[in-house]
């Protein structure tokens, strides 16, 4: 029995300097969140600066920005999880198609590469591809178009984030449905293949079924991110003649708190993120209960 408790100390002491930083950097931040209560005065601190209760909730209700604000987030990230999810599936299984290890190996480098690069790298890639004199208006007038100022326009912009962010994740998004297409039982595939079925049929009819609750969890999972819609790729790429479909809930706080140093209702607008997110995350682990029999707590 003291072994046992011996080795248990053992692992909860490993977890000990991931918790330090988990209560250092998430926990005690959340004392600040006394502040979307106050008009708050950097000079005198929480505990001098005037309570002033629900009136920076209440003031920032009404102001159109936060409308604007909290509808091009949904709207942003509800694209990034759809589509990202519908090509992350769609990856995985032509990959899981393909036969010589070495080419197979390759292509999965290749496309989990993007993931592990910043997006502070990436933007200047995406600047340059999309430029007024980059490589896709290159083509657009080689073809008679006109050139496009696609950063700077409020038509394009959002097709631009979800298509880079896409490409910048789907792979790395597709380890789990690769994982799941290792579990199938192959007798189903034998079977199918005795009925006749080629691997077009086999796909739609034992590897789809066969990875639908991974689906069904991962889409339930990603309702706990449906307010985050990318703040690093959107600030590094982002400028003000695209606020009106670009601006987000993330980039909002941070120009109105740090930039504006509007302290108080920046913090409002955070609380009321954070609160959706709560409900939203508690919402999702209900959603994978029912519908995939996993909890996430």
């Amino acid at each position: 029995m003291l072994k046992n408790k011996y080795k248990q100390f053992n692992y909860h002491l490993m977890l000990l300097p991931g918790t330090i930083v988990l209560l250092i950097f998430s926990y005690i931040p959340m004392l600040g969140l006394v502040m979307a209560f106050q008009k708050y005065v950097p000079a005198k601190g929480f505990f001098k600066s005037k309570w002033v209760g629900l009136d920076n909730i209440i003031y920032m209700i009404n102001l159109p920005d936060s409308k604007l604000i909290f509808a091009n987030t949904l709207i942003i990230a509800v694209q990034k999880i759809v589509v990202g999810l519908i090509v992350a599936i769609g990856f995985a299984l032509l990959l899981n198609e393909i036969r010589l290890k070495t080419m197979k190996k390759t292509i999965q480098t290749l496309v989990y590469l993007p993931h592990f690069l910043s997006w502070v790298v990436l933007a200047t890639v995406v600047r340059n591809i999309f430029d007024y004199t980059g490589p896709v208006n290159s083509v657009i007038q080689a073809l008679g178009g006109d050139p496009i100022i696609f950063l700077a326009s409020n038509s394009w912009f959002r097709p631009i984030m979800i298509i880079t962010s896409t490409w910048k994740e789907f792979g790395f998004d597709s380890v789990v449905y690769l994982a799941a297409l290792t579990a199938i039982d192959p007798g189903l595939y034998e079977a199918a293949s005795l009925d006749g079925a080629n691997r077009f049929h086999k796909m739609i009819h034992v590897t789809l079924p066969g990875i639908a609750p991974t689906i069904v969890l991962m889409t339930a999972l990603s309702l706990g991110k449906v307010l985050n819609a990318g703040f690093d790729q959107i600030f590094n790429l982002y400028n003000p003649l695209v606020y009106e479909t670009a601006d987000i809930i993330d980039t909002y706080v941070y120009r109105i708190g740090l930039v504006d140093m509007q302290y108080s209702l920046a913090t409002a607008v955070g609380l009321m993120k954070s609160v959706i997110g709560f409900i939203l995350i508690m919402s999702s682990n209900l959603l994978a209960k029912k519908f995939a029999n996993y909890q996430i707590f």
